[in-house]
């Protein structure tokens, strides 16, 4: 993505001076070797590869070996080695400190010490003789004193002591977390019961726990009975059947809960006993990794920028702080300083594994491999049948794309990250390169955004040597994708529709060809400065990448600009330019990625984004109605869908299954028949205490749905691994087969806003994100994401395709603005005021 602007370096000029040559023949063969070594060292590089550089050259002559040493080269080499290995000993110190905790290596220090003081001093032996007994069978003991053999038993038996203590403690503690009750409780009125589970949560915790520090704590996601599960989706599916489809779906449900459920129950429960998790390793590789549609629209998603400030509209510029910080973070996930997430006021620990996920990772369908490190230095690489993860232990480049041509640049000078201006200083040059891309090379990324397996072919036969085998890898193994758009983007008060909807439009999909759509993440800045992310969804869930998203945004005003627009610092006089990469791509191969950039321009094309920023009310008043903001929400989309369509349909809802190790998500299915009940009440218009009376029934089930969901009690992700099951065993099930394949017309998703700590909107209301959003899951259906920001705003991602003539997207935005009114009048928050 960075454009080539070379520096010329002088690598070195110093080499041992030749023995002297006795003939004219030896003198101008040695005259010609002199010139042919100096030129070998005066060599045009960039000094961003100098530490890739060959540290010293040699010529081997008739007069012996002349060694060329290149200073700068080996300054570059032990630099970079300096650097891989204080990151190898933190990972190192951050294992061992994840790996003993709740204990810490101060603790041990403490119980050792402390339990041979206590024997020493008052003569007494806790361990009943086991400390002499080891003393004496340690190899050695022939050669040591009695007190040193004490001392060693000592020791020993200290450690056993100290590995006792945390084993207990790591399992009180998953003990303690596996108690759910507190999930009952109102967190502003907690019964004794759950305080006390708090402070006993708080105890076993440790003093300083770190980011992964909870992962053997966590207890396993349990398997729901095959009868819980068929009874709750005979409940979820009744409003949307009539009398007929549900007794045939019920007969369905009964035959596979007597015949084939238990079977395929069994080795569910047998794989939940051995892997960590039953479902997050198939749901990857059936739901994302085996797709071969485009991951474009359907999969990927987009996070947006602050909505009403941009910080400068120098493109370079905010690129310099977001790349930057982007990096920042990845150093401080690195060193697992980001702290743990917790529910419950800070008490209850979540999963961190797709955290781990973020950098360095490998994932090859149907092998349990380490997770770690996913988000960075991660490429998502099709296949013919299903696609994988492949990851770099370190990667010190980013890639970058503008204007049809793809560069390389290196993230670290001299040992250390490059600092926000010497960013901008790399994306500069990148902007002021007017060389014009190959053929092929401009739309080369749109393979990334065409289907899978036309895709993986290409790739297999015209990337797999030469300087296309190269410039491929340097953007694979990139820690992340940058794009320069050259267009801009930015809400526009006076035409909110129309630039909110065209900024969601650009984020999603682009041009189809101006972003790398396999790469973990891309971050996108445009003309005007404005920026935004989309991000591949195969290896973490959008908190993940939100939690990110919010310290770039965070930090991005931290670092600030000067009053010209321009990061902070002067620019670098001797940094190297970036690496313009190199392509030869053959006539067939422009072929293919025509062929895919017209079948993604297709499903560009039909993708109706609508961004409604609703501040009408937000969270403030309707915790004032004693209800639950997403219960609210998700009651109110149910409202505004019957409007809409007349119907009401199967609805999707995200949640999250982190309190249990590796989890990722659950389906809360919204459309309950209590929520039916209350929208055709709100249709009939029944008096305002009936509607009201049945909007609380309908919110307290969700919250009951949501609960079940986030404790492992869910439907469909027990159902989907049956599913899988049964394809292992060969077996067919009607039961499953029509459950898997009910299409989910109304898609929801929540963007928690995680770190409030980091944006103050009471004293700054102008530092809100836009949030983020998906395209449609169905052809016929929405998709429909949100975020509530402070107590005052919600913005809604709307999405649906214009090629059906049942969905509208700003249609819809109406009818959920309307509903949301609909509801909050039913409280009479005014008149209560009043009195």
């Amino acid at each position: 993505m960075v454009r080539g602007c070379w520096g010329v370096l002088n690598i070195n000029k110093h080499r041992r001076p030749t023995r002297r040559a006795t003939s004219s023949s030896n003198q101008r063969a040695s005259s010609s070797q002199t010139e042919t070594k100096h030129r070998a060292c005066t060599l045009a590089a960039t000094m961003a590869e100098a530490h890739q550089a060959v540290a010293f050259q040699f010529t081997v002559t008739p007069d012996g070996i002349d060694l060329h040493l290149c200073h700068e080269a080996l300054r570059q080499v032990y630099l970079s080695g300096l650097h891989s290995w204080k990151k190898r000993f933190i990972r190192f110190k951050n294992g061992v400190m994840t790996g003993v905790y709740p204990g810490s290596p101060a603790g041990f220090m403490i119980v050792v010490v402390s339990y041979m003081s206590y024997n020493k001093y008052k003569q007494l032996d806790p361990s009943l003789g086991l400390i002499a007994k080891l003393g004496q069978h340690i190899p050695i003991s022939r050669y040591m004193s009695t007190d040193s053999q004490r001392i060693v038993g000592g020791v020993l038996v200290g450690t056993g002591l100290w590995v006792t203590i945390i084993m207990i403690m790591r399992n009180v503690l998953k003990s303690l977390l596996s108690w759910h009750g507190w999930m009952e409780s109102r967190h502003r009125s907690l019964p004794f019961g759950t305080r006390l589970w708090l402070i006993l949560v708080k105890v076993f915790s440790g003093r300083k726990p770190m980011l992964y520090s909870f992962q053997n704590s966590l207890p396993r996601l349990p398997v729901p009975s095959v009868k819980d599960t068929c009874r709750r989706y005979l409940e979820s599916v009744r409003p949307l059947m009539d009398d007929e489809q549900f007794e045939r779906m019920k007969a369905l449900s009964k035959d596979f809960e007597n015949n084939l459920g238990p079977r395929v129950q069994w080795y569910l429960k047998l794989k939940s006993w051995w892997a960590s998790n039953y479902v997050s390793d198939w749901w990857e590789e059936y739901i994302y990794l085996r797709g071969r549609g485009p991951i474009m629209v359907n999969s990927n998603y987009y996070a947006m920028d602050f909505l009403y400030v941009i910080p400068t509209c120098i493109q370079a510029a905010r690129a310099g702080n977001a790349v930057h910080s982007i990096m920042l973070y990845r150093r401080k996930l690195d060193r697992a300083q980001i702290k743990p997430i917790y529910l419950l006021a800070n008490k209850v620990p979540l999963c961190s594994a797709q955290w781990e996920r973020m950098f360095n990772t490998s994932r090859i369908p149907g092998v349990e491999t380490a997770q770690y490190e996913r988000m960075f230095n991660t490429t998502r690489v099709p296949g013919v049948e299903t696609d994988t993860l492949q990851h770099m232990n370190e990667s010190k480049h980013i890639a970058v794309y503008h204007n049809g041509r793809f560069f390389k640049v290196w993230m670290f000078y001299d040992g250390r990250l490059l600092l926000p201006r010497e960013i901008e200083q790399q994306i500069e040059r990148i902007l002021a390169d007017r060389s014009e891309p190959v053929p092929g090379e401009e739309k080369l990324a749109a393979l990334t955004a065409g289907d899978r397996t036309p895709w993986a072919k290409a790739r297999e036969q015209f990337f797999k040597s030469g300087k296309n085998k190269q410039s491929l890898d340097a953007i694979e193994k990139a820690a992340f994708f940058v794009s320069l758009d050259d267009t801009e983007q930015r809400y526009d008060a006076d035409n909110k529709v129309k630039s909110l909807d065209s900024y969601a439009n650009s984020l999603l999909h682009g041009k189809c060809y101006d972003r790398w759509f396999d790469k973990s993440f891309n971050l996108i800045i445009y003309k005007n400065g404005t920026m935004g992310l989309n991000a591949e969804h195969s290896w973490a869930d959008a908190p993940i990448v939100g939690h990110l998203w919010e310290h770039v945004l965070s930090m991005d005003s931290k670092l600030g600009y000067i009053e010209d627009g321009h990061c902070h610092g002067k620019p670098h006089p001797n940094l190297p330019g970036p690496q313009r990469l190199q392509w030869d791509i053959p006539t067939e191969c422009q072929e293919v990625i025509e062929s895919s950039l017209t079948a993604a321009r297709t499903l560009a094309d039909d993708v109706d984004c609508h961004i409604i920023p609703f501040d009408d009310f937000g969270k403030g008043l309707i915790k004032k109605c004693r209800t639950s903001p997403d219960a609210f929400i998700q009651i109110a989309l149910q409202l505004a869908h019957y409007r809409d369509k007349g119907k009401f349909c199967l609805t999707y809802e995200a949640s999250m299954t982190r309190l249990y190790r590796e989890g990722r998500t659950e389906t809360v299915r919204s459309c309950t028949m209590e929520a039916c009940d209350f929208v055709r009440a709100m249709v009939r218009d029944e008096t305002r205490e009936e509607r009201l009376r049945l909007l609380k029934v309908a919110a307290e089930k969700h919250q009951d749905m949501y609960r079940l969901a986030m404790t492992g009690q869910g439907i469909d992700r027990h159902l989907f691994c049956l599913y899988v099951v049964s394809k292992y065993l060969g077996e067919e099930s009607p039961f499953l087969k029509e459950v898997l394949s009910e299409p989910w017309r109304l898609s929801t998703s929540q963007t928690p806003l995680q770190q409030v700590e980091l944006f103050d909107l009471v004293r700054h209301p102008e530092l809100v994100s836009s949030g983020g959003g998906f395209g449609p899951v169905a052809d016929d259906g929405y998709g429909v994401s949100y975020i509530i920001l402070g107590d005052e705003l919600i913005n809604f991602h709307i999405s649906s395709k214009y090629s059906s003539s049942e969905t509208d997207s700003r249609r819809f935005g109406d009818n959920i603005r309307q509903a949301m009114l609909d509801m909050l009048a039913l409280f009479q928050l005014e008149k209560k005021a009043a009195k």
